[in-house]
C-alpha cells in the first residue's frame, strides 16, 4: 500500500512539475474603439460590452472614449483595440491612405466585421440665428466636430458640394458633441453639424434647451459629394422636441472594423453575438434598430474578416 501511494504522489509531483513549465495561456483582451460619451457610439460599445463578455467569459472587455472614427482606425491598425466603430467614408479613406484624411498610408491590417447602421449628417442651428437654409450659414460660427473625426470630413464633404469652405465662416470651432451644444447654448455658437444616428443625445440636449433648426440638404447637394457612400435620408418629424416637420438631409453607413491580428474563432464569436442581441443594443440607443443581418455587407469598404465572413457564410449572407 505505501508503495503505490508513494508511486502516486511521486506522478502528481512529477506532472505539477511538468505543467508548471508550461507557457501560461495569455488572457484575451477586447477593447472597443468607440467616440465621444454623448454621441450613439459610446453607449453601443457599453452595449456591446455586455454581450461581448458573456459570449467570452474568459476575455476582459473593455470600452474606450474617443474621438471616434479617425482615431479608432489609426489605433487599430497600431494593435491598440481589438473592435472599432467608424464612419464608411473614413473606413474607405483608411484602407486607402488618404493623407488628408488622417491616413498617411493605407491601414492594411482592418478588416471589416459588419455594416451597422447609418449616420445622418444633422446640420442644427439655434432658432434665433436666422439660418433656415445652407447658403445662410455663410458668415455664421459653427463648430464642425473633432479634428479629423469622421463627423469633420463629413462636415467637408458637405459644405464643399454646398459650395462652402470653412474660410465662409465668422468662426469654426472642432469640438466634440457636447461642447459644440454647450457653446450654442451659451450663444457663443450659431450650428453645429454632428453625424450620428438619429436621436443622439446631444442634439437632443440642445432641443430641450433652446429652440433649433435643423437645415435641410437637399438631393443635388448629396449628389455633388462625389463618394457613393452619401446617400439622401430624411430625418423623421419630431425626432427632436420642437421639429415639426422631416427634413431632408445625407446619410453614410457606419461600420464595425476589427484588424488581421484578432483571432478568427473570436471574431466569429464576436459577430454571431452582434446579430444574436441586437435587442439589447436597440434598449441602449434607438439608432440600433437599423441593425439587419441581411444588411451585414452591404458598401463594405474593405475585406471581411474571416472569422465575420465564416458567420455570414453560415446564414447565407455571403456566398
Amino acid at each position: 500500500m505505501r508503495r503505490i501511494v508513494k508511486g502516486t504522489l511521486a506522478g502528481l509531483m512529477v506532472l505539477a512539475l511538468a505543467g508548471a513549465g508550461l507557457p501560461a495561456r495569455a488572457q484575451e483582451f477586447i477593447n472597443l474603439l468607440t467616440g465621444g460619451t454623448s454621441g450613439v457610439y459610446y453607449p453601443l460599445g457599453v452595449a456591446l460590452s455586455n454581450i461581448y463578455g458573456k459570449a467570452l467569459p474568459g476575455a476582459k472587455v473593455s470600452v474606450q472614449a474617443t474621438k471616434a472614427s479617425v482615431e479608432n482606425l489609426n489605433l487599430l491598425q497600431a494593435g491598440k483595440g481589438e473592435v472599432a466603430f467608424a464612419l464608411g467614408d473614413s473606413v474607405s479613406q483608411a484602407w486607402n491612405g488618404v493623407a488628408e484624411a488622417g491616413f498617411p498610408q493605407k491601414l492594411g491590417k482592418l478588416r471589416g466585421i459588419a455594416a451597422i447602421y447609418p449616420n445622418y449628417i444633422q446640420i442644427v442651428a439655434s432658432g434665433s440665428s436666422g439660418i433656415r437654409s445652407l447658403a445662410d450659414l455663410k458668415g455664421k460660427r459653427i463648430s464642425v466636430g473633432a479634428p479629423k473625426s469622421g463627423t469633420e470630413l463629413n462636415a467637408r464633404a458637405v459644405l464643399a458640394a454646398a459650395g462652402l469652405g470653412y474660410g465662409d465662416f465668422a468662426k469654426v470651432e472642432y469640438l466634440p458633441f457636447a461642447e459644440s451644444v454647450d457653446l450654442m447654448k451659451n450663444r457663443q455658437l450659431d450650428v453645429t453639424l454632428q453625424s450620428a444616428g438619429l436621436g443622439v443625445a446631444s442634439i437632443r440636449d440642445l432641443a430641450n434647451s433652446i429652440d433649433i433648426v435643423i437645415v435641410p440638404v437637399p438631393a443635388d447637394v448629396v449628389g455633388r459629394m462625389g463618394d457613393p457612400v452619401y446617400v439622401s435620408a430624411t430625418i423623421p418629424a419630431d425626432t427632436y422636441k420642437g421639429q415639426s416637420a422631416a427634413v431632408r438631409t445625407v446619410a453614410a453607413g457606419n461600420f464595425l472594423v476589427t484588424h488581421t491580428g484578432v483571432k478568427a474563432d473570436t471574431v466569429y464569436v464576436l459577430t454571431k453575438s452582434l446579430f444574436e442581441n441586437t435587442d439589447q443594443l436597440v434598449a441602449a440607443h434607438s439608432a440600433a434598430r437599423a441593425i439587419r443581418l441581411e444588411g451585414a455587407v452591404a458598401g463594405m469598404p474593405l475585406p471581411l474578416h474571416p472569422g465575420a465572413e465564416r458567420y455570414f457564410r453560415e446564414k447565407g449572407i455571403v456566398k
